[in-house]
């Protein structure tokens, strides 16, 4: 920025400079010649009056003195030089004076002003007075260059006030910046700090005003959320214990299988609390994201989940592993919950068999959820909180698995529309490719 201020002060000084030397700089010239041209013609109407009527009988002639470094002399009608110094004939100057009007001109390199001598009404002779003309260009470059001298001067003080100002314009900026780059960061404490310019204060006031309404909004959603999954977990383990209580208790074979799922069930969703509690701290303070799974024992974990709902719906669902080796652990608990959401996406909004598949690509696996529907909506918005295009849902569940996917270090993207596929791209470390005989228990 500071390079574009003194660019731009530069530019507008030079632009004025150049605006007003340039006429400046003609005005001298014309002052300059105009001046000469004055000073011989008082030369030349000196030695005018000087002329006596009786000059051509032979009465001496004292002109006064030339100008300096020129000549002033007499001429007879018969352009005869008859005293002073000049050419030895008359020039075209004389000749046009002797009509009776005085003449400015040239004659070689010389400014010539010739004026003519008049008695009874008739001309007797020409006083011609000239000067060299270059020594009034000579006058004329040196006061020319006293403006160029000038005008360089006046822009060596434009840029150094340009520059002087562009520190002072720019430090305030710059210094937003920094303080934009650590809010970026995940400082929300940082203020912009006042400057000397009201219009940068304007701005940074009015940016910290919003930095404090977003930090008080974040801060009384993190609240909440952390509240609610909170108060979530006493009745979530009052439950769990009832539930274990009864089915230990519970006899009737018809009712444990009732129960067992009721309690697998309430298991489920305290981890689903658990994950929206830790999506609620910030980055800095997210601890560990879950202990390590083998894929292949989520997938089936999975599918168990899941199977019946789809087969009350009357739709298939199947799960496969892949190429993924057996060793390979993901976190259990966020991949479940980001899996669960998928599938029932598939389920509310798609059609036909729902398929589950993993694949592994190195230092990263692949996890496809996909069925027989197409997906028109924009993929750029599918994601978006509260998008339902006007479907059923709430639009909360896509935007949910996104935010874990981010926390994980991987990616939630649609990778087809017709027919839909979601894919989850998950890092995988090499500690993750472990034991999993150790892992399974």
């Amino acid at each position: 920025m500071r390079q574009r201020v003194v660019r731009v002060a530069l530019t507008a000084a030079l632009v004025a400079v150049v605006l007003l030397a340039l006429p400046l700089a003609l005005a001298i010239r014309s002052s300059l010649y105009a001046d000469e041209w004055d000073h011989l013609e008082r030369v030349a109407l000196a030695g005018a009056v000087h002329v006596s009527p009786d000059y051509a009988t032979g009465d001496p002639v004292e002109l006064p003195g030339a100008p300096t470094g020129g000549r002033l002399g007499l001429y007879d009608p018969q352009l005869r030089l008859r005293s002073g110094d000049g050419p030895t004939t008359g020039d075209t100057p004389v000749r046009r004076a002797l009509t009776g009007q005085a003449v400015r001109g040239h004659s070689g390199n010389d400014l010539v002003i010739t004026v003519p001598v008049s008695h009874a009404e008739q001309v007797i002779g020409v006083v011609r007075a000239s000067s060299p003309a270059s020594a009034v260009r000579d006058r004329v470059l040196v006061a020319w260059a006293v403006l160029l001298g000038v005008t360089v001067f006046a822009l060596a003080v434009a840029v150094l006030v340009a520059r002087r100002q562009a520190r002072a314009l720019a430090a305030p900026l710059e210094d937003l910046s920094r303080h934009c780059r650590a809010v970026t960061e995940g400082d929300l404490n940082a203020r912009a700090a006042p400057s000397s310019i009201a219009e940068i204060d304007q701005v940074a006031s009015t940016h910290n005003e919003m930095l404090h309404s977003l930090s008080e909004l974040l801060r009384r959603e993190r609240d909440f959320t952390a509240n609610a999954s909170h108060q979530l977990r006493t009745p979530l383990t009052g439950l769990q214990l009832a539930l274990e209580e009864g089915l230990a208790q519970e006899d009737d074979a018809r009712l444990r299988p009732v129960l067992a799922e009721a309690l697998a069930t309430t298991h489920r969703l305290h981890q689903t609390v658990e994950e929206v509690l830790r999506l609620s701290r910030s980055p800095e303070r997210t601890g560990a994201v879950g202990r390590g799974v083998p894929v292949a024992r989520l997938l089936r974990e999975t599918e168990a989940r899941w199977h019946g709902l789809f087969a009350d719906a009357g739709r298939r669902l199947d799960c496969a592993t892949g190429d993924v080796p057996a060793d390979v652990q993901v976190p259990g608990g966020p991949v479940s919950e980001v899996l669960g959401v998928l599938l029932d996406n598939a389920r509310v909004h798609g059609h036909g068999t729902v398929r589950l598949g993993a694949r592994d690509l190195g230092d990263a696996l692949a996890f496809d959820v996909s069925d027989e529907g197409a997906v028109t909506d924009e993929p750029a918005r599918l994601f978006d909180r509260g998008h339902t295009n006007a479907g059923p849902g709430t639009g909360i569940g896509l935007a949910l698995a996104l935010d874990l996917a981010v926390s994980l270090g991987g990616r939630l993207s649609l990778t087809n529309g017709d027919p839909a596929t979601f894919t989850l791209l998950l890092p995988i470390r090499p500690d993750d490719r472990g034991d999993t005989t150790s892992a399974e228990r």
